[in-house]
Protein backbone atom coordinates (compact mmCIF):
# COMPACT_ATOMS: atom_id res chain seq x y z
CA UNK A 1 0.00 0.00 0.00
CA UNK A 2 0.73 3.60 -0.83
CA UNK A 3 1.82 5.13 2.55
CA UNK A 4 2.19 8.56 3.56
CA UNK A 5 5.79 8.69 3.87
CA UNK A 6 6.12 7.29 0.46
CA UNK A 7 3.99 10.53 -0.85
CA UNK A 8 5.87 12.70 0.90
CA UNK A 9 9.18 11.64 -0.26
CA UNK A 10 7.62 11.50 -3.78
CA UNK A 11 6.67 14.93 -3.35
CA UNK A 12 9.84 16.16 -1.94
CA UNK A 13 12.28 14.72 -5.11
CA UNK A 14 8.89 15.76 -7.31
CA UNK A 15 9.70 19.49 -6.15
CA UNK A 16 13.44 18.86 -6.84
CA UNK A 17 13.05 17.69 -9.60
CA UNK A 18 10.50 19.92 -10.98
CA UNK A 19 13.79 22.18 -11.30
CA UNK A 20 14.82 20.24 -14.01
CA UNK A 21 12.06 19.84 -15.62
CA UNK A 22 11.04 24.22 -15.56
CA UNK A 23 14.88 23.94 -17.48
CA UNK A 24 13.81 21.82 -20.13
CA UNK A 25 10.68 23.96 -20.42
CA UNK A 26 12.64 27.04 -21.07
CA UNK A 27 15.07 25.64 -24.03
CA UNK A 28 12.38 22.66 -25.08
CA UNK A 29 9.14 24.27 -24.84
CA UNK A 30 10.38 28.19 -25.27
CA UNK A 31 13.13 28.38 -27.31
CA UNK A 32 12.39 24.62 -29.13
CA UNK A 33 16.21 23.68 -28.35
CA UNK A 34 17.06 19.82 -27.62
CA UNK A 35 19.55 20.82 -24.85
CA UNK A 36 21.51 17.15 -24.23
CA UNK A 37 23.57 18.65 -21.51
CA UNK A 38 20.93 17.97 -19.26
CA UNK A 39 22.54 14.99 -17.38
CA UNK A 40 26.24 16.87 -16.86
CA UNK A 41 24.78 20.31 -15.72
CA UNK A 42 22.89 18.09 -13.30
CA UNK A 43 26.11 16.39 -11.84
CA UNK A 44 27.84 19.96 -12.05
CA UNK A 45 25.34 21.41 -10.30
CA UNK A 46 25.39 18.56 -7.66
CA UNK A 47 29.53 18.38 -7.76
CA UNK A 48 30.11 21.89 -7.06
CA UNK A 49 27.13 22.54 -4.29
CA UNK A 50 28.76 19.62 -2.68
CA UNK A 51 31.83 21.04 -2.86
CA UNK A 52 31.42 24.36 -1.54
CA UNK A 53 29.00 22.78 1.24
CA UNK A 54 31.52 20.77 2.73
CA UNK A 55 33.96 23.98 3.10
CA UNK A 56 30.90 25.19 5.08
CA UNK A 57 29.14 27.31 3.40
CA UNK A 58 25.49 25.55 2.17
CA UNK A 59 23.51 28.52 1.29
CA UNK A 60 26.57 30.30 -0.48
CA UNK A 61 26.68 26.22 -2.17
CA UNK A 62 23.43 26.71 -4.07
CA UNK A 63 24.26 29.96 -5.66
CA UNK A 64 27.88 28.78 -6.86
CA UNK A 65 26.28 25.90 -8.59
CA UNK A 66 23.36 28.14 -10.44
CA UNK A 67 26.35 30.11 -11.39
CA UNK A 68 28.18 26.55 -12.35
CA UNK A 69 24.76 26.03 -14.44
CA UNK A 70 25.00 29.16 -16.07
CA UNK A 71 28.32 28.59 -17.91
CA UNK A 72 27.46 25.49 -18.74
CA UNK A 73 24.50 27.23 -20.77
CA UNK A 74 26.82 29.74 -22.00
CA UNK A 75 29.73 27.53 -23.66
CA UNK A 76 26.44 24.99 -24.93
CA UNK A 77 25.01 28.40 -26.65
CA UNK A 78 28.34 29.74 -27.63
CA UNK A 79 28.97 26.33 -30.09
CA UNK A 80 25.13 27.22 -30.97
CA UNK A 81 25.57 30.67 -32.10
CA UNK A 82 29.05 31.25 -32.19
CA UNK A 83 30.23 27.66 -34.43
CA UNK A 84 27.35 26.71 -36.05
CA UNK A 85 27.12 23.41 -33.70
CA UNK A 86 23.36 21.83 -34.16
CA UNK A 87 22.17 22.13 -30.49
CA UNK A 88 22.00 18.28 -30.21
CA UNK A 89 25.48 17.98 -30.93
CA UNK A 90 26.26 20.93 -28.95
CA UNK A 91 24.58 19.09 -25.93
CA UNK A 92 26.55 15.87 -26.56
CA UNK A 93 30.08 18.11 -26.57
CA UNK A 94 28.78 19.80 -23.51
CA UNK A 95 28.19 16.97 -21.79
CA UNK A 96 30.77 14.56 -23.00
CA UNK A 97 33.16 17.35 -21.82
CA UNK A 98 31.19 17.90 -18.16
CA UNK A 99 32.35 14.49 -16.69
CA UNK A 100 35.59 15.70 -16.40
CA UNK A 101 34.91 18.60 -15.10
CA UNK A 102 32.38 17.28 -12.80
CA UNK A 103 35.45 14.62 -11.35
CA UNK A 104 37.55 17.52 -11.37
CA UNK A 105 35.30 20.21 -8.85
CA UNK A 106 34.67 16.67 -6.72
CA UNK A 107 38.51 16.20 -6.39
CA UNK A 108 38.82 13.60 -8.83
CA UNK A 109 36.86 11.27 -5.96
CA UNK A 110 33.68 9.86 -8.04
CA UNK A 111 31.91 10.14 -5.06
CA UNK A 112 31.57 12.95 -2.14
CA UNK A 113 29.97 12.47 1.65
CA UNK A 114 27.97 14.77 3.27
CA UNK A 115 26.53 13.14 6.25
CA UNK A 116 28.25 15.34 8.65
CA UNK A 117 27.99 18.47 6.63
CA UNK A 118 26.15 21.47 8.09
CA UNK A 119 23.02 22.01 4.85
CA UNK A 120 20.16 23.91 3.92
CA UNK A 121 17.88 20.45 5.66
CA UNK A 122 19.97 20.18 8.75
CA UNK A 123 19.11 24.34 9.31
CA UNK A 124 15.39 23.75 8.59
CA UNK A 125 15.30 20.85 10.84
CA UNK A 126 16.41 22.86 13.66
CA UNK A 127 14.21 26.04 12.90
CA UNK A 128 11.16 24.49 11.34
CA UNK A 129 11.01 21.15 12.90
CA UNK A 130 8.43 18.03 12.80
CA UNK A 131 8.73 15.71 10.12
CA UNK A 132 7.54 18.17 6.79
CA UNK A 133 10.56 20.62 7.33
CA UNK A 134 12.17 18.67 3.96
CA UNK A 135 8.80 19.35 1.91
CA UNK A 136 8.36 22.85 3.51
CA UNK A 137 11.88 24.06 2.19
CA UNK A 138 11.86 22.29 -1.69
CA UNK A 139 8.39 23.53 -2.02
CA UNK A 140 8.98 26.95 -1.26
CA UNK A 141 12.75 27.37 -3.52
CA UNK A 142 10.75 26.46 -6.11
CA UNK A 143 7.54 28.06 -5.62
CA UNK A 144 9.82 31.52 -5.29
CA UNK A 145 11.49 30.18 -8.80
CA UNK A 146 8.42 29.42 -10.52
CA UNK A 147 6.98 32.75 -9.85
CA UNK A 148 10.52 34.57 -11.18
CA UNK A 149 10.57 32.60 -14.06
CA UNK A 150 6.74 33.53 -15.26
CA UNK A 151 7.98 36.91 -13.98
CA UNK A 152 10.76 36.73 -16.46
CA UNK A 153 9.07 35.26 -19.17
CA UNK A 154 6.46 38.32 -19.18
CA UNK A 155 9.09 40.93 -19.13
CA UNK A 156 10.57 42.22 -22.92
CA UNK A 157 13.69 40.20 -22.76
CA UNK A 158 11.35 37.13 -21.91
CA UNK A 159 8.86 37.98 -24.72
CA UNK A 160 11.77 38.35 -27.09
CA UNK A 161 13.12 34.70 -25.55
CA UNK A 162 9.36 33.85 -26.80
CA UNK A 163 9.20 34.65 -30.13
CA UNK A 164 12.81 33.62 -30.61
CA UNK A 165 11.35 29.62 -30.05
CA UNK A 166 8.46 30.83 -31.95
CA UNK A 167 9.58 32.33 -35.17
CA UNK A 168 13.16 33.24 -35.08
CA UNK A 169 12.86 34.84 -38.69
CA UNK A 170 10.64 37.77 -37.54
CA UNK A 171 12.93 38.47 -34.58
CA UNK A 172 16.01 38.86 -36.65
CA UNK A 173 13.73 41.24 -38.98
CA UNK A 174 12.27 43.14 -35.42
CA UNK A 175 16.40 43.90 -35.02
CA UNK A 176 16.89 41.30 -32.08
CA UNK A 177 19.88 39.47 -31.87
CA UNK A 178 18.50 35.88 -31.30
CA UNK A 179 21.96 34.71 -30.59
CA UNK A 180 22.06 36.77 -27.75
CA UNK A 181 18.45 35.41 -26.66
CA UNK A 182 19.10 32.00 -27.03
CA UNK A 183 22.44 32.54 -24.41
CA UNK A 184 20.06 34.35 -21.97
CA UNK A 185 17.65 31.17 -21.95
CA UNK A 186 19.96 28.07 -22.23
CA UNK A 187 21.90 30.36 -19.16
CA UNK A 188 18.75 30.42 -17.25
CA UNK A 189 17.95 26.90 -17.89
CA UNK A 190 20.98 25.62 -16.86
CA UNK A 191 20.88 27.61 -13.77
CA UNK A 192 17.74 25.53 -12.52
CA UNK A 193 19.51 22.53 -13.85
CA UNK A 194 22.21 23.14 -11.52
CA UNK A 195 20.23 24.29 -8.81
CA UNK A 196 18.40 21.18 -8.66
CA UNK A 197 21.65 19.14 -8.54
CA UNK A 198 22.90 21.23 -5.39
CA UNK A 199 19.26 20.69 -3.75
CA UNK A 200 19.44 16.55 -4.37
CA UNK A 201 23.06 16.71 -3.25
CA UNK A 202 22.01 18.40 -0.24
CA UNK A 203 18.82 16.31 0.15
CA UNK A 204 20.38 13.04 0.08
CA UNK A 205 23.47 14.18 1.74
CA UNK A 206 25.81 12.83 -0.98
CA UNK A 207 27.34 13.09 -4.51
CA UNK A 208 28.16 10.69 -6.85
CA UNK A 209 29.43 11.26 -10.50
CA UNK A 210 26.65 9.58 -12.27
CA UNK A 211 23.90 11.15 -10.70
CA UNK A 212 22.78 12.67 -13.74
CA UNK A 213 22.59 9.69 -15.94
CA UNK A 214 18.89 9.88 -17.49
CA UNK A 215 18.27 13.01 -15.96
CA UNK A 216 16.80 14.57 -19.29
CA UNK A 217 14.62 11.59 -20.01
CA UNK A 218 13.04 12.00 -16.40
CA UNK A 219 12.73 15.77 -16.58
CA UNK A 220 10.94 15.49 -20.39
CA UNK A 221 8.73 12.84 -18.48
CA UNK A 222 8.02 16.00 -16.47
CA UNK A 223 7.59 18.26 -18.81
CA UNK A 224 5.39 16.47 -21.46
CA UNK A 225 2.72 15.27 -18.63
CA UNK A 226 2.37 18.22 -16.89
CA UNK A 227 1.70 19.76 -21.01
CA UNK A 228 -0.81 17.33 -21.46
CA UNK A 229 -2.59 17.96 -17.83
CA UNK A 230 -2.32 21.77 -18.39
CA UNK A 231 -2.56 22.73 -21.98
CA UNK A 232 -3.58 26.23 -21.77
CA UNK A 233 -3.03 29.52 -19.16
CA UNK A 234 -0.72 32.08 -18.53
CA UNK A 235 2.77 31.67 -18.08
CA UNK A 236 2.27 30.95 -14.45
CA UNK A 237 -0.35 28.39 -15.09
CA UNK A 238 1.94 26.50 -17.36
CA UNK A 239 4.85 26.38 -15.10
CA UNK A 240 2.93 25.00 -12.17
CA UNK A 241 1.75 22.18 -14.41
CA UNK A 242 5.20 20.72 -14.74
CA UNK A 243 5.63 21.02 -11.58
CA UNK A 244 2.37 19.31 -10.92
CA UNK A 245 4.10 16.76 -13.90
CA UNK A 246 7.30 16.59 -11.75
CA UNK A 247 5.15 15.12 -9.08
CA UNK A 248 3.16 13.02 -10.74
CA UNK A 249 6.31 11.47 -12.04
CA UNK A 250 7.73 10.69 -9.03
CA UNK A 251 4.65 9.02 -7.78
CA UNK A 252 4.39 7.07 -10.55
CA UNK A 253 7.87 5.79 -9.89
CA UNK A 254 6.72 5.57 -6.39
CA UNK A 255 4.10 3.13 -7.03
CA UNK A 256 6.34 1.12 -9.80
CA UNK A 257 9.05 0.42 -6.57
CA UNK A 258 5.87 -0.73 -4.22
CA UNK A 259 5.03 -3.15 -6.94
CA UNK A 260 8.61 -4.38 -6.66
CA UNK A 261 10.14 -3.28 -9.81
CA UNK A 262 14.04 -3.60 -9.68
CA UNK A 263 15.90 -0.62 -8.82
CA UNK A 264 17.38 -1.02 -12.73
CA UNK A 265 14.58 -1.27 -14.71
CA UNK A 266 13.53 2.53 -13.46
CA UNK A 267 15.50 4.10 -16.41
CA UNK A 268 12.83 1.91 -18.76
CA UNK A 269 10.10 2.79 -16.51
CA UNK A 270 11.00 6.67 -17.48
CA UNK A 271 11.70 5.45 -20.98
CA UNK A 272 7.82 4.06 -21.00
CA UNK A 273 6.11 6.99 -19.33
CA UNK A 274 8.02 9.49 -21.80
CA UNK A 275 6.79 7.31 -24.77
CA UNK A 276 3.21 7.23 -23.38
CA UNK A 277 3.11 10.59 -23.08
CA UNK A 278 4.18 11.53 -25.81
CA UNK A 279 2.76 9.15 -27.95
CA UNK A 280 -1.07 9.52 -26.13
CA UNK A 281 -2.14 12.85 -28.34
CA UNK A 282 -1.59 11.28 -31.16
CA UNK A 283 -3.43 8.01 -30.86
CA UNK A 284 -6.72 10.13 -29.34
CA UNK A 285 -6.45 11.80 -32.64
CA UNK A 286 -6.39 8.88 -34.23
CA UNK A 287 -8.63 7.22 -32.56
CA UNK A 288 -11.01 10.75 -33.06
CA UNK A 289 -10.15 10.13 -36.90
CA UNK A 290 -11.27 6.85 -37.07
CA UNK A 291 -14.45 7.08 -35.37
CA UNK A 292 -15.47 9.87 -37.77
CA UNK A 293 -14.70 7.80 -40.85
CA UNK A 294 -16.70 4.82 -38.99
CA UNK A 295 -19.69 7.25 -38.77
CA UNK A 296 -19.12 9.11 -42.02
CA UNK A 297 -19.33 5.64 -43.23
CA UNK A 298 -22.35 4.87 -41.76
CA UNK A 299 -24.30 7.86 -43.09
CA UNK A 300 -22.94 6.96 -46.49
CA UNK A 301 -24.45 3.41 -46.32
CA UNK A 302 -27.76 4.39 -44.75
CA UNK A 303 -28.06 6.92 -47.19
CA UNK A 304 -27.06 3.82 -50.44
CA UNK A 305 -29.79 2.02 -48.79
CA UNK A 306 -32.38 4.98 -48.56
CA UNK A 307 -32.22 5.51 -52.54
CA UNK A 308 -32.07 1.57 -53.59
CA UNK A 309 -35.13 1.68 -51.49
CA UNK A 310 -36.46 4.32 -53.83
CA UNK A 311 -36.68 7.44 -50.90
CA UNK A 312 -36.33 11.42 -52.45
CA UNK A 313 -33.22 12.72 -51.72
CA UNK A 314 -35.08 15.59 -50.28
CA UNK A 315 -36.81 13.32 -47.61
CA UNK A 316 -33.69 11.41 -46.80
CA UNK A 317 -32.10 14.75 -45.57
Amino acid sequence: MITLSIVQSALELGFIYALVAMALFISFSILNIADLSTDGCFTLGCAVCATVTIAGHPFLALLAAMAAGVLSGYVTAFLQTKMGIPSILAGIIVNTGLYTINIAAMGFSSNLNLFNQTSIFTIGKEKIGGSWYKLIIVAVIVLVVACVIAKFLNTRLGLSIRATGDNPDMVKASSINTAFMITIGLCVANSLTALSGGLLAQYQKSCDINLGTGMVTIALASLVIGESLIKKGGMFIRILGVILGSCLYRFIVAVALRFNVPAEALKLVSAIIVAIAIGLPYLKQIVAQNRNKRASRAENEAYIKMLAAGGDQDDIR
